[in-house]
């Protein structure tokens, strides 16, 4: 058999290199998502940090380098709280990468659209203008809540969003209020409902550029890195170490989903409780103990060789 020049062989070897290229995205694909295994060491810890509390917890967090999981509850139905914003965000820049929105667009300020409560934008006077990025900015840094419901209007109310989360793969998580049809699942779950699993894994596309495109997913990252309410889940990790977060408070309820920049890789957790006994929104609520306590058994765990304690005595914020 007769030796090709080997400028011929070169040829043909990249030749093959190329036929092989289509099927590399795939396998890379593959990859990029670690089979799931339950972490038994880190579920007996969570589950001893939940016993005697009193209401229902539900748990779901996963090392995404590793696949190393965690889960209690996390397929049962929750109220969402503020927790909601995360997907009003994706379907406000859903919008905008259709053309229907455009951020730099100014508002104009109406006194009917204010909610009740302390909302930034409802200190604003009647016929003031602001930019729709800013009330975006605002519904996630501050947890606006004038400024969420806002959106959810210029995006075409709850329902474009849920039709988002169905067309994407979402089968809990919906907006409830002010959506038409939803009317016995608002009275049940309130402004939204959703699943750990489910707001955990909303939040892991952002930060992997699949849940409306890479632009705008990195765009939403920096906004849920700038998060005004660090006093529960984000107090027990270190200050040097990034996370993109949401925080959600309503009376029986308390709930946070993190996105944490670990240096072993970034883990991703969600923690939402129902029907709590304590009410109260003081430090010491039996919901904001338990977002810290599980925080700190997450990182400790993922980070051995970064074992972190929180300063003692720290002023916390209320979501």
């Amino acid at each position: 058999m007769p030796v090709l020049p080997r400028s011929r062989r070169v040829a043909a070897l990249l030749c093959a290199v190329l036929a092989l290229a289509p099927a590399l995205p795939v396998a890379a694909q593959r990859q990029s998502r670690p089979v799931e295994r339950t972490d038994a060491a880190l579920q007996a810890k969570v589950e001893a940090a939940v016993a005697g509390f009193r209401g229902v917890v539900g748990v779901y967090a996963r090392h995404l380098k590793t696949g190393r999981t965690v889960a209690l509850r996390a397929d049962d139905t929750f109220p969402t709280a503020s927790l909601i914003k995360v997907p009003l965000l994706v379907a406000l820049y859903d919008a905008v990468e259709r053309g229907d929105l455009d951020l730099h667009q100014p508002l104009t300020w109406a006194d009917s659209l204010k909610y009740p409560g302390e909302d930034i934008l409802g200190s604003f006077r009647d016929g003031e203008t602001v930019a729709l990025s800013k009330v975006a900015m605002l519904m996630i840094t501050t947890s606006d809540n004038t400024g969420a419901l806002w959106i959810q209007q210029l995006v075409g109310t709850g329902t474009r969003v849920n039709a988002w989360l169905e067309a994407n793969g979402f089968q809990v998580t919906r907006v409830n209020s002010r959506t038409p049809g939803r009317e016995q699942e608002r009275s049940r779950w309130g402004w939204g409902q959703t699943t750990p699993r489910e707001m955990a894994e909303l939040v892991v596309r952002i930060r992997q550029g699949k849940a409306v495109s890479p632009a705008a997913d990195e765009e939403m990252y920096r906004a849920l890195t700038r998060v005004y309410w660090n006093g529960e889940a984000l107090s027990a990790l270190p200050p040097w170490v990034q996370a993109a977060s949401k925080q959600g408070a309503v009376d029986r309820s308390r709930s946070e989903v993190v996105l944490v920049n670990a240096p072993s890789g970034d883990y991703v957790f969600a923690v939402i409780t129902k029907e709590q006994a304590d009410t109260t929104y003081e430090e010491h609520n039996e919901g904001f103990v338990l977002l810290r306590t599980l925080s700190g058994i997450f990182w400790n765990h993922f980070e051995p060789k970064h074992p972190w304690s929180p300063a003692a005595g720290a002023a916390r914020l209320k979501p």
